[in-house]
């Protein structure tokens, strides 16, 4: 994709969150097909961008025609920015949200902020894909989920309630799609993986893979809040947390969907040999 800006001509791509999950995995893949440059942004990153401040905004968008949009928790700044990155040139973003989240006002209390960055390119008059991913399966091993799976016992408040957990890799490779090749604009993708599988059967999964034994516990949420607070987290994480399970546990996330292989061509990873390959590294030794 070539598109003009106020700038000059460019194909540029400004990847947001480049320090993330989807954000770092996005711009590798980006680069490594060598068929657009890439701006990768984040607060620490080469290209310096920070929400707070609007004026990071204006030198990262500099060149930039298109956009890989991850809004931020708080959702104040979203759409003042996607107006100025049109104004600037920017002639296609696609923005990350999440699976279920247009249930999110629903007195759910989560994702907001992705909610107001589907708003905001939906309104922004250029192009616009939106994404809508499960949870990561670099959840258990990235961050999220990891230290608890190490200690050996997973508390959460989800219940039975399956999840189609999917890859980043996936993700990434969507996204990296729809930013380069046309045919995506107005449409929304609910990405998930190949199956749903309860947290429970995530966790027998991963201990499975691991060798070792690794009990998955279901908490109240009002245990869970306590949980998290005793382990130092602030109570509005606390809260983002507990909100993001009641919309799981609503059932709005637990659909399987074939949309990763309509953009791909290919079905999505599945959890098991991944979390295999993950195992081998010992990434979940005690």
């Amino acid at each position: 994709m070539t598109t003009q800006s106020a700038h000059g001509t460019s194909s540029d791509i400004l990847v947001l969150g480049a320090t993330g999950k989807t954000g770092r995995r996005l711009a590798t893949r980006l680069r490594d097909t060598g068929t657009t440059s890439v701006r990768a942004a984040s607060r620490s990153g080469e290209v310096v961008f920070d929400w707070t401040l609007p004026d990071t905004w204006e030198p990262a968008l500099a060149g930039a025609g298109a956009v890989y949009l991850v809004a931020p928790d708080d959702p104040s700044h979203v759409r003042e920015f996607v107006r100025q990155a049109a104004a600037s040139g920017v002639r296609r973003f696609v923005a990350l949200s999440g699976h279920g989240i247009e249930k999110a006002g629903d007195g759910f209390g989560f994702g907001q902020g992705m909610a107001a960055g589907e708003e905001a390119v939906r309104e922004s008059g250029v192009e616009w894909t939106v994404l809508r991913p499960n949870n990561f399966f670099q959840n258990f091993d990235e961050d999220l989920w990891l230290a608890p799976l190490r200690a050996g016992r997973l508390g959460l408040p989800i219940g039975e309630m399956p999840e189609p957990f999917i890859d980043a890799d996936d993700v990434a490779a969507v996204a990296a799609t729809v930013l380069t090749e046309d045919g995506h604009a107005g449409r929304t993708y609910e990405l998930s993986g190949p199956r749903a599988l309860t947290f429970a059967e995530a966790t027998r999964t991963i201990a499975e893979a691991a060798g070792r034994p690794i009990r998955y516990e279901e908490l109240t949420p009002a245990a869970y809040r306590s949980e998290l607070l005793a382990e130092g987290w602030p109570e509005s994480a606390a809260d983002g947390l507990g909100a993001m399970f009641a919309l799981h546990r609503a059932g709005h996330s637990a659909e399987v969907t074939d949309d990763v292989r309509r953009v791909l061509g290919r079905e999505p990873a599945d959890l098991e040999p991944w979390a295999r390959r993950i195992a081998a590294r010992g990434t979940w030794a005690p």
